[in-house]
C-alpha cells in the first residue's frame, strides 16, 4: 500500500488531465480549486466528489464571482479586454484565441459556455445558491443564460441545489460548533476534571457504601413491584360489576387499540399474577443467595480498598488509550494508502450520445493519433477515476480485509495487555500475607514488565482467536449489507442466525479471555491451560459468578450514570448561565448543547475508564478468592489470604480445616 498508494488523491481534487489541484512544485500549485465547465451535467454533489462528472474539470485559483457567457465575452473582447481576460482563466490552460468560432470552442470544450457565481466547498466550485423570500436564487437572480442561446431558470439546478445547500448549511453549523469549542474548551476540560474527581471519590466511597447502595436498590425494586401488585388488584376490584369487564381476551380477539385490554378484569389479574411471581422469585433469591450477595458486596469493598493501595492503576487506561490510538492511526493510514493505490484511468468523453467510443478507456498520450476524434468530433480523453486492472488492484479488497484483521488483532492485544497488567497488580495485593506491608514495590510497573517479558505470546494468541471471530462478524455484516435488497427469505434468516451465533461466541470468548489473562498473571501458564483452569474454576462457582457479575454491573452502571448525570446537570446550569455566581464567567455560545454534550459524553468515558479498572480489580480478586478457597483450608499450614471481612462472612464452618 505504501509503495502504490498516494494520499494526495484524497487531499487534492484532480482535473481532467489527472493533475492534482494545489500540489506544490507543479503548474497547479496556486490553483487549489476544481472548476466544472458545465455544472448542469453534475446533478448530484456525490457525483462531483467522486470525480465522475461528465464535463471538463480544471484547476483554478478562485471560483467565478459573476454571470457571463462565452458568446457575450467573445463578441465584446475587442473593446472590453478585461472581461475576456477574466473569462479566460476558466478556459483550458494556454487557450487565448477569442477569434475561434463559438461552435468549435464548445465542441472542443476549450472554454465553458457559461460561468455562474460560485463559492468553494470541499475544494470545488459550487453554485452560490441562496433563498430570497422562499425563492431559490443564484447571486439574487432566478434566471441565467446557459451560453447556448437559452435562458434557464435556477430551478434547473434544484436537484444539485438541494444536496449542496444541505452540505453548505452543515458547513455553517460546523463553523459555529468550532467557534463554541474555541470559546469553551477550557470549561470543558474543567468539567472532565470534575468528572475524574467524582469518579475517584465514588470508587473510594464504594468501600463504605457498596452494601448500602445495593440493598437500597433491592428493597426499592421490591417496593415498586409491591405497589404494582396493589395497583393491579385495585384495578381488578374497581372493574367488578362494570358491563363488559368480565369478557376474556379470547372473546374480543386482537385489537390495535391496546387500551381496550385495560378495560378487562382478566388483564389486570394476569398482570397481578405475573408481578406476584416476580416478587416471590426476588424474595426467594435474596433468602437463598444472601450469603453469596454478602460475599459479592465484600469483594466490591475489597476492590475499592485494593485500588486505594495501588492508585497508579487508575491511570493505566491512559496507556491503553495511547496504544489504541496508535493502532487506529496505523490502520487508518494503511487503509487510505490502499484506497488511493489505483492508477489514473482515462475515458473517452464525447458530446454525441451516439458515439460508440464513449466511456471507453483511452490513453491521453496517443489519443490524438486515433480515429476517435474523427468519428466523434469533440471527443476527449479525460481523467475519470483511480483504479487499475493489474493483479494488485484486483485484490485491493482482500488487502483491506487483511488490514482490518491486523487492526482487530492489535486492538485486542492492547486490551489484553491492559487486562493482564491490571490483573497482575491486583493479584499481588490479594496474595500478600500482610496488607499493605507485603505488597511489592511498584506493583503496576512490575506487572507490566512481566506481561511484556513473559506473556506476550499468550496475549497475542488470545487476541488472535477473538480477532478471527470479529473478522467473521465484519464479513457477515458486509454480506448482510450487500444482500439487503434480496427477496430470498432463507438467506436473510441464515445470515441473521449466523450474526446472532457469532455475536454470542464473541461475548463468550471475551469472558473466557478476560479470566484467562487473570490466571496468566497469577500463575504464568500458557493461554490454553489458563483458559481451561479459569473456565472450570468459574463453573465450580457459577452461582457466585452470576451474583457478583450482576451486583458489580449494577453498581458500576449506577456510578457512570451518577457521574455523567451529575456533571451534565452542573454543566447545563453553567452554560445556560443559571448559576448566578458564575453567570459572568459563562461564555456566550451559539449552541450551548455543544459543550454540554461533550462534557456529558466525556464524563461518561472518564467514568468508564476508571470503573473498567475497578471491574478488572473485582474480577481478579474473585478468581483469587475462589482459588484461595480451593487451595487453602484456613489452617496454620495453609492459611487463607482473604481479608478479615471475607473471613467473617464465610463463617466458622467454611473456615475450619478441611478433612483429608
Amino acid at each position: 500500500a505504501w509503495v502504490h498508494g498516494d494520499p494526495r488523491k484524497v487531499i487534492y481534487p484532480t482535473d481532467s488531465y489527472g493533475q492534482f489541484c494545489g500540489q506544490k512544485d507543479t503548474a497547479n500549485e496556486n490553483k487549489t480549486i476544481l472548476f466544472y465547465f458545465n455544472i448542469l451535467k453534475c446533478a448530484s454533489p456525490v457525483v462531483l466528489i467522486n470525480l465522475q462528472c461528465p464535463t471538463t474539470q480544471l484547476c483554478v485559483s478562485k471560483c467565478p464571482d459573476r454571470f457571463a457567457t462565452y458568446i457575450d465575452v467573445q463578441a465584446s473582447y475587442r473593446y472590453k479586454p478585461d472581461q475576456w481576460n477574466y473569462f479566460r482563466q476558466f478556459c483550458k490552460p494556454g487557450f487565448n484565441n477569442p477569434r475561434k468560432s463559438v461552435a468549435q470552442v464548445l465542441r472542443d470544450e476549450d472554454c465553458p459556455s457559461m460561468i455562474i457565481p460560485s463559492r468553494p466547498f470541499l475544494k470545488r466550485c459550487f453554485p452560490d445558491f441562496s433563498t430570497k423570500n422562499g425563492v431559490l436564487t443564484v447571486a439574487n437572480q432566478t434566471t441565467f443564460r446557459d451560453g447556448r442561446g437559452k435562458t434557464r431558470n435556477v430551478t434547473d439546478l434544484r436537484e444539485a441545489a438541494n444536496g449542496i445547500n444541505n452540505v453548505l448549511d452543515a458547513r455553517s453549523v460546523g463553523v459555529k460548533i468550532f467557534e463554541d469549542y474555541a470559546i469553551s474548551w477550557y470549561w470543558i476540560l474543567i468539567g472532565l476534571f470534575i468528572a475524574m474527581i467524582v469518579s475517584l471519590l465514588f470508587l473510594v466511597l464504594l468501600r463504605f457504601t457498596a452494601g448500602v447502595l445495593f440493598w437500597i436498590f433491592i428493597f426499592g425494586v421490591i417496593g415498586i413491584i409491591g405497589y404494582g401488585i396493589w395497583h393491579c388488584y385495585w384495578e381488578y376490584d374497581h372493574l367488578k360489576g362494570i358491563p363488559g369487564s368480565d369478557l376474556t381476551v379470547y372473546d374480543i380477539g386482537f385489537q390495535t387499540d391496546f387500551r381496550v385490554y385495560l378495560q378487562l378484569r382478566q388483564t389486570w389479574l394476569a398482570f397481578m399474577i405475573l408481578l406476584c411471581i416476580v416478587e416471590v422469585i426476588i424474595i426467594l433469591m435474596l433468602i437463598f443467595l444472601r450469603n453469596r450477595i454478602r460475599i459479592a458486596i465484600a469483594l466490591l469493598k475489597e476492590g475499592s480498598r485494593a485500588i486505594g493501595y495501588i492508585m497508579s492503576t487508575l491511570f493505566y487506561p491512559i496507556v491503553t488509550f495511547i496504544l489504541l490510538a496508535i493502532c487506529i492511526s496505523y490502520w487508518a493510514v494503511t487503509a487510505v494508502f490502499l484506497a488511493t493505490s489505483g492508477e489514473p484511468v482515462y475515458k473517452v468523453m464525447a458530446n454525441q450520445t451516439l458515439c460508440k467510443y464513449a466511456n471507453l478507456t483511452c490513453n491521453p498520450e496517443t489519443f490524438n493519433t486515433t480515429n476517435v476524434t474523427k468519428l466523434c468530433p469533440g471527443a476527449q480523453c479525460t481523467f475519470a477515476f483511480y483504479g487499475g486492472e493489474s493483479l494488485y488492484h484486483k485484490y485491493i479488497f482482500i488487502f483491506q480485509l487483511a488490514n482490518a484483521f491486523v487492526f482487530l488483532w492489535l486492538v485486542n492485544f492492547a486490551i489484553a495487555l491492559g487486562q493482564c497488567t491490571l490483573a497482575g497488580a491486583f493479584a499481588s495485593y490479594y496474595w500478600a500475607s500482610r496488607k499493605p506491608a507485603d505488597i511489592p514495590l511498584w506493583p503496576l510497573f512490575s506487572s507490566f514488565g512481566r506481561a511484556i517479558r513473559y506473556h506476550t505470546g499468550s496475549l497475542a494468541f488470545g487476541a488472535l482467536i477473538l480477532a478471527i471471530v470479529q473478522l467473521i462478524r465484519v464479513i457477515l455484516e458486509y454480506l448482510d449489507h450487500k444482500l439487503k435488497g434480496t427477496q430470498n427469505s432463507f438467506t436473510r434468516f441464515l445470515l441473521c442466525c449466523l450474526k446472532c451465533c457469532f455475536w454470542c461466541l464473541e461475548k463468550f470468548l471475551k469472558f473466557i479471555n478476560r479470566n484467562a489473562y487473570i490466571m496468566i498473571a497469577i500463575y504464568g501458564k500458557n493461554f490454553c491451560t489458563s483458559a481451561k483452569e479459569a473456565f472450570f474454576l468459574l463453573m465450580r462457582n457459577v452461582v457466585r459468578v452470576a451474583v457478583l457479575d450482576k451486583v458489580t454491573d449494577f453498581l458500576l452502571f449506577l456510578g457512570k450514570i451518577l457521574v455523567a448525570g451529575g456533571v451534565g446537570v452542573l454543566a447545563f446550569f453553567f452554560f445556560t448561565q443559571r448559576i448566578s455566581i458564575f453567570a459572568q464567567e459563562a461564555p456566550m455560545l451559539n449552541y450551548y448543547w455543544v459543550p454540554l454534550l461533550t462534557v456529558i459524553i466525556g464524563s461518561y468515558l472518564v467514568a468508564h475508564g476508571f470503573f473498567s479498572v475497578y471491574a478488572m480489580c473485582v474480577d481478579t480478586l474473585f478468581l483469587c478468592f475462589c482459588e484461595d478457597l480451593e487451595r487453602n483450608d484456613g489452617s496454620t499450614a495453609k492459611p487463607y489470604f482473604m481479608s478479615a471481612s471475607l473471613h467473617r462472612i464465610l463463617g466458622k464452618k467454611e473456615l475450619s480445616p478441611k478433612k483429608a
